[in-house]
């Protein structure tokens, strides 16, 4: 038996070689049917949602939770026997909020939580329950609002001193469920809020402390702008600030386009990269052309299938994007600084 061999087999807990480690080597990818979204998630027009947390953040009506939904939608559309766990703390998600996602919600376990405590013993429950195989996504909506244990206790004792335990809770709280995650090849998508720090050029932070920040693999920052049509509000540009990820380039920004009429525009975000990569140009000011038309369209034109597939599918495209958004793997050292 070789040294390799004698410590693998050593230890309590099944070991492998790094380079066969299921828990990188069978890694889950699901995408999802709007492009920008899995840029977002994976730096990759192919890629999509990873297992492990992932949380989006900001402000209120920033299509958060629809975000998610759009998630769960590609992730039970996979796994026709998968399962939602729907940790639920603002009751802002409704039924119809599933339905309309085309989300099976005889498939959604709903699950109520008053407080951290209250969220950290269930999970921890549930995750032990779940054998890796199971096909299981956890949606938690949200941590923003959630109190402590503590703070539900000193308003029922008519306690007005500040809690501090909080974002010790929540640290607790990922530091128990993300090894699980990774391990049992669970994605965990988290809604979360965020406030303006302070100073004279205040930013947005996420809230809860170091310990989202630490445990997740992708944390977004959802900002949003106005789109309106002959000086009427029709809908928001949101837009996905890459605050954390392991897969994207930090501080990447994206956008996508939801509509009152239509919902999320599938095809948004695109147009700049496309016209940054060369694959759409612009012959007049207001039109545009793809490589593979040879008619021009304006913008609104541009948002459709015909258009975008002979795009999406060009690996000179594919790469481009890639390079643009995902993380490389290179090496720290350069042998011509030693010569």
């Amino acid at each position: 038996m070789s040294l390799l061999e004698k410590l693998q087999n050593a230890g309590v807990t099944p070991a492998s070689v790094l380079s066969q480690s299921v828990v990188f080597t069978e890694k889950d990818m699901i995408p999802t049917e709007v492009p920008i979204i899995n840029i977002a998630l994976s730096g990759n027009l192919k890629g999509g949602l990873i297992p492990g947390l992932t949380v989006l953040a900001g402000p209120s009506k920033h299509f958060k939770s629809n975000l998610a939904l759009i998630m769960v939608r590609a992730y039970m559309k996979k796994y026709k026997d998968s399962v939602c766990l729907f940790y639920d703390s603002e009751f802002g998600t409704t039924p119809e909020y599933f339905s309309a996602q085309e989300i099976d919600i005889e498939r959604v376990i709903h699950i109520p939580v008053e407080h951290i405590e209250h969220l950290k013993f269930d999970i921890s429950k549930r995750l032990d329950a779940i054998e890796r195989g199971d096909k299981v996504i956890i949606f938690i909506d949200s941590i923003g609002n959630l109190a402590s244990k503590k703070e539900v206790q000193d308003a029922l004792d008519e306690k007005s001193v500040a809690d501090m335990s909080r974002a010790k809770a929540l640290k607790s709280l990922f530091r128990i469920i993300t090894p699980s995650l990774t391990s049992k090849n669970l994605p965990c998508l988290v809604v979360n809020h965020t406030y303006k720090e302070i100073g004279l050029f205040p930013k947005d932070v996420v809230s809860g402390g170091t310990g989202v920040m630490y445990s997740a693999n992708t944390v977004w920052i959802i900002g949003r702008s106005q789109e309106k049509e002959g000086g009427e509000l029709a809908g928001y540009n949101f837009n996905i600030n890459v605050d954390k990820s392991r897969f994207v380039k930090e501080k990447s920004k994206l956008s996508f386009l939801v509509t009152f009429d239509y919902g999320v525009s599938k095809y948004s975000g695109l147009l700049d990269i496309a016209l940054e990569s060369g694959h759409v140009t612009k012959p007049a000011n207001g039109w545009y052309k793809s490589v593979f038309e040879n008619t021009k369209v304006r913008a609104v034109d541009t948002e459709t299938k015909e258009f975008w597939a002979p795009i999406l599918k060009d690996k000179e495209f594919q790469e481009f994007v890639a390079n643009k958004y995902q993380l490389g793997a290179h090496t720290m050292y350069n042998d011509e600084d030693f010569k």
